[in-house]
């Protein structure tokens, strides 16, 4: 998970929600595996904490110790209310600048590399943003199964068995990789394992948290994206390049995946250079 404070300035943010502004005061959460892009307006800075899901998950066990049995019931139980893949929070100007004393210091602990020796320290500046933002965020009282959320949204799993990954979801992962643009069937990936399209549905979601399918236009999308990036190719050979023979068909995926459209994305490029942004990992 990302959370994203924006410091000063301000920027159009493009992800799962569509595209929305953001500015000093605002926090962006962004679940695992979201694709999120920005266009700054003028400048923007930032300051990006990455927490681990399995962190997360035994801090929401403890949180409702009270009603739940173990740790592997906190992974169900956070299905059911934490829904929305990506959040722009408003904590306002005041409340957000309680934040930036705790970010400057976790910032400072995590460029000397002082994880162990003032792991409480982290913790405590840790509880005491997420305290300020947690009020904040939107819980979602209905559940989106995990067959749903594997066909729509590239996500890791939300549930963790502790176990090697299965041979034959690696294989097909392999093969896929190695040839995003021919035309995969889940019949002949099936085949080329010995599973039947259930078995590897099921096999390949336990491993990934998606299906083949959409594992595979996870990665004709970020294919895509380098290609607009780095390449003077149109969208509709770039979207021939990496397997879809239709203009309209390669947008509508970019769209879905990315939050914004391929000319949109293109058209960022330039604007990218003038963002700053000041990023610091922790609690991973």
């Amino acid at each position: 998970m990302k959370l994203i404070v924006v410091r000063s300035g301000s920027a159009i943010l493009f992800s799962e929600f569509g595209e929305q502004p953001v500015k000093s005061g605002d926090v962006i959460l962004l679940g695992a595996n979201v694709l999120c892009g920005s266009e700054p307006e003028g400048h923007i800075t930032i300051t990006t904490l990455y927490a681990d899901t399995d962190f997360l998950l035994d801090q929401l066990f403890w949180q409702y110790a009270d009603v739940l049995r173990d740790r592997f019931d906190a992974q169900g139980f956070a299905d059911t209310i934490y829904t929305e893949p990506a959040q722009v929070l408003h904590l306002g100007e005041d409340r957000s600048g309680l934040l930036l004393p705790w970010l400057d210091e976790l910032v400072a602990l995590s460029v000397d590399g002082a994880y162990r020796d003032r792991f409480h320290r982290m913790q405590a500046l840790w509880h005491a943003v997420i305290d300020q933002v947690a009020p904040f965020i939107r819980i979602s009282p209905c559940r989106t199964s995990p067959n749903q959320r594997a066909r729509v949204r590239p996500t890791l799993p939300r549930y963790r068995r502790f176990a090697p990954l299965r041979a034959e979801a690696r294989q097909v992962r392999d093969v896929l990789r190695s040839d995003i643009a021919r035309c995969w069937e889940l019949p002949e990936l099936s085949r080329m394992v010995h599973l039947s399209t259930k078995q590897l549905g099921r096999v390949f979601v336990d491993a990934y948290g998606k299906t083949p399918l959409t594992y595979l236009t996870m990665l004709r999308v970020e294919e895509m994206a380098r290609l607009l990036r780095e390449t003077d190719l149109t969208i509709a050979q770039a979207g021939r390049r990496v397997g879809w023979r239709s203009r309209n068909r390669a947008s509508a995926a970019f769209r879905e995946c990315v939050g914004i459209t391929p000319s949109r994305y293109r058209a960022m490029r330039s604007a990218g250079s003038s963002m700053h942004t000041n990023e610091t990992s922790v609690l991973t």
